[in-house]
């Protein structure tokens, strides 16, 4: 790159005046927005917001999350020089996405949270724009599908985890990461017999209706079958993707609250992400990235390339 050519690519967060195209500036250097998109609050012309929501306060074991969109976005800046490998089209210079910076709440006034998500979600979603959101612990996904199902109806859901989230809670007010599953299931916000979770590998008493691939069957049968059966599951419903960091195997993203061994490699992930093209992607997150348990960084990496996937696959339907 030419040094009068670098004098025109500072701090794109602020300054692109595009919201398509690739990026090359340096990674070590300028505002760390999620591939370097534009800041901003104005959804005029935008198709996709990436929106970040740090809050981990209904995590069982180790907090953390709550610093993961910071973290997500440093590490894309690794990715916006080239089209993602593989998908046969160039998600950045054909979507209009911006980076719609992080949710603001009260973190003494928990109770207000899930109402405040709800509205954060809805607002990008009644101004026409889709929403990947980057958490957080996985608790969020509930408004976010809630915000999602006011617009489309019950939500088909792939859900990428160790753990089902579906134990049985009926009160309705707690906040909790690993129930709130069961309470998008028993309100009707999900369509549980559309919905599939894969990489499972902690106990579930009941699925609610669920379909469940668990993270030996992905190791044996192979992503192509887990793939079929996902699209064979979901159809032409509307879908929601939320990943849960730790549905890979510690190895490959060890900072996240309740790792489990036995996980996907990230190969597979990445495997199974690419060959859900063609569904009806809506929305969809990437939760659970706990900095403070990898000193490496690789989670996320990985979180960054979990965003990136569903940002080519949300476009691909609608690609030029």
């Amino acid at each position: 790159m030419a040094l009068e050519d670098a004098k025109t690519q500072v701090d794109q967060a602020f300054t692109r005046a595009d919201l398509r195209g690739l990026t090359h500036e340096n990674t070590f250097g300028g505002a760390t927005s999620f591939l370097r998109r534009r800041y901003t609050k104005d959804l005029g012309g935008v198709d996709l917001a990436v929106t970040g929501v740090p809050f981990d306060q209904a995590v069982t074991n180790r907090p953390g999350a709550r610093l993961g969109p910071r973290a997500i976005r440093e590490a894309s800046c690794l990715q916006p020089y080239d089209p993602p490998y593989g998908w046969g089209y160039d998600p950045l210079g054909q979507i209009a996405i911006a980076d719609y910076g992080d949710m603001a709440f009260d973190y003494a006034k928990v109770s207000e949270f899930p109402a405040a998500l709800r509205g954060h979600i809805g607002g990008i979603l009644s101004a026409g724009a889709g929403a990947i959101m980057l958490g957080g612990d996985h608790y969020c996904t509930l408004p976010a599908l809630q915000a999602h199902a006011e617009k489309y109806g019950p939500m088909s859901v792939i859900q990428f985890d160790a753990h089902s989230d579906l134990w049985a809670d009926d009160d309705m007010d707690r906040i909790d990461h690993g129930t709130m599953m069961y309470k998008a299931v028993k309100t009707g916000v999900v369509d549980p017999a559309r919905s599939v979770q894969i990489g499972i590998r902690t106990e579930c008493d009941d699925y609610l209706g669920m379909s469940y691939i668990d993270a030996r069957s992905v190791h044996e049968q192979g992503a192509a079958a887990v793939v079929a059966r996902a699209k064979e599951l979901v159809g032409d419903n509307p879908v929601y993707i939320s990943f849960d960091i730790d549905a890979l195997d510690p190895a490959f993203a060890p900072g996240t609250g309740t790792p489990v061994w036995g996980g996907l490699a990230s190969w597979q992930a990445a495997a199974i992400l690419r060959d859900l093209a063609g569904i009806n992607l809506v929305g969809g997150d990437i939760m659970e990235v706990s900095p403070p348990f990898d000193t490496t960084g690789a989670t996320a990496v990985a979180g960054a390339h979990v965003a990136m996937e569903l940002i080519a696959l949300w476009g691909w339907t609608r690609r030029a």
